[in-house]
């Protein structure tokens, strides 16, 4: 991590964050111009390259502080003897509205990099993508499917449920009405209604 950035204060790092987290997920590494997250954050080019020496550095360092602040609010939400598939589910978007609270494009940089192109930002992020990636699948391995109706197919239900979330999301943001708030309650409303379908009566 890039330690003299941390030595700002706290709103300019968050702005600084907050501003590149946006530009990269609605823009892809190479679409993302530094010239406009330096009109988002309000600060000089001059600045940002003093703390990122080039793009690349940047984009290297929002990902490794999206994955180690998500994975933190997943420890914190998240109970390891919790074995409900729903619950567990439920306790991960909890985490992920604490996230999008401070950092609203958070997720959808997160979602956006796993397709990401560009060899030299994919090569930057594998670590942390792969770490970030292992939390989740250990999250997964905690649950107990014994709950759920007979013949159901565990590896589809996660994917339908997954990109039914990640739809939500891009709505949201797509419509301007983004409120983690709002988005949380709805995602809870899904998840429901799909418990209702996959769970033995």
């Amino acid at each position: 991590m890039n330690s003299k950035f941390f030595d700002l204060g706290k709103e300019k790092q968050d702005r600084m964050i907050n501003a590149a987290l946006k530009v990269f997920a609605l823009n892809g590494y190479k679409g993302a111009s530094t010239d406009d997250i330096v009109k988002e954050a309000g600060i000089s080019k001059g600045l940002l390259f003093h703390y990122f020496t080039n793009k690349i550095g940047l984009y290297t360092f929002i990902y490794d502080y999206s994955a180690r602040y998500m994975i933190l609010e997943l420890t914190t939400e998240v109970d390891q003897k919790e074995t409900d598939f729903f619950e567990v589910y439920k306790q991960m978007e909890t985490a992920k509205m604490q996230v999008l609270k401070n950092y609203p494009y958070m997720q959808e940089f997160l979602y956006r990099a796993n397709y990401e192109d560009v060899s030299e930002a994919m090569l930057a992020i594998e670590e942390k993508k792969r770490l970030l990636e292992d939390h989740y699948e250990n999250i997964r391995k905690q649950i107990d499917y014994a709950a759920l109706k007979e013949g159901l197919d565990i590896t589809k239900l996660h994917k339908m449920i997954d990109l039914t979330i990640q739809g939500l999301m891009t709505e949201h943001f797509r419509e301007g009405s983004f409120h983690a708030e709002m988005l949380y309650q709805e995602i809870l409303a899904y998840l429901e209604m799909v418990r209702k379908l996959a769970q033995k009566e």
